[in-house]
């Protein structure tokens, strides 16, 4: 079972990470689009056919997004993040700049203390419009699930090129203003073993760390259904341990799991 957004704008819903969360989804209300096909994604698999769905225009968007946040404001709702999640990679949507500056204004004006967030599995930033426009955000969350590209290969099957020595360089180029988030999970899929929690791993996702050196670091471990049956939720007291070392050399990293 895939958990799919119906709704351009949706909840707020509460966030682990995000507290009261007003959710984003820039893709088509009946399916996912995505630069990659996480085994662990909630949304399930991508769908063989591209074209299942117009995208929602950002005229839309902006009537949308203006409408909710003055029903919001003020009240027990009030979001804490206005949050770009949805149905697959929110980057991927032709006018997200222009949706960006959009947020940005209509925050301001109405709910002006709610963060704008946006999770991204950083596939469009090497087009410098896409990494200007994550700068502006508050919370700029790009994922790195893995120390080597094969893991990160077989755990987020990425559909475009992918070169995780250029994207760790891409990366450093926030110069700390940015989040780094990791899914630590451990499993089997298509029969392959998949661990990102062996030593070589982490060894090696400890050093991409400390080249970004992110304002924060989130781990967490699978919380809902997954597409991938054969995978194993790691435990908050693993998370920790795996924090750990970072820690001690003065990151800032938060473990989400149970």
């Amino acid at each position: 079972m895939s958990i799919l957004f119906e709704s351009l704008v949706f909840g707020p819903i509460t966030s682990r990470r995000l507290g009261k969360s007003l959710g984003i989804n820039l893709m088509p209300e009946i399916g996912k689009i995505c630069s990659f096909d996480c085994i662990y994604c909630e949304c399930g698999w991508n769908p063989e056919k591209k074209n299942i769905g117009r995208l929602p225009k950002k005229e839309v968007f902006e009537k949308t997004l203006e409408e909710r946040l003055i029903e919001l404001k003020g009240t027990d709702e009030e979001p804490d993040s206005i949050t770009f999640s949805g149905n697959g990679e929110p980057t991927l949507h032709p006018d997200f700049v222009e949706i960006i500056d959009i947020t940005i204004r209509l925050r301001d004006k109405y709910i002006p203390n709610a963060k704008i967030s946006v999770l991204t599995n950083g596939t469009m930033l090497h087009k410098k419009e896409i990494f200007d426009a994550i700068s502006k955000v508050d919370n700029n969350i790009i994922k790195i699930d893995g120390g080597t590209y094969d893991t990160i290969r077989a755990i987020n099957k990425p559909n475009v090129d992918f070169d995780l020595e250029k994207y760790i360089e891409l990366l450093q180029q926030y110069k700390g203003e940015l989040v780094v988030q990791t899914c630590f999970l451990r499993g089997e899929h298509n029969g392959v073993r998949i661990d990102n929690t062996s030593n070589e791993e982490l060894k090696l996702w400890y050093e991409h760390i400390k080249k970004i050196a992110p304002r924060k670091t989130m781990i967490y471990a699978i919380e809902r259904e997954t597409p991938e049956k054969n995978l194993e939720k790691i435990s908050l007291k693993e998370l920790e341990m795996i924090a750990e070392p970072l820690r001690q050399l003065g990151y800032n990293v938060e473990c989400y799991g149970k």
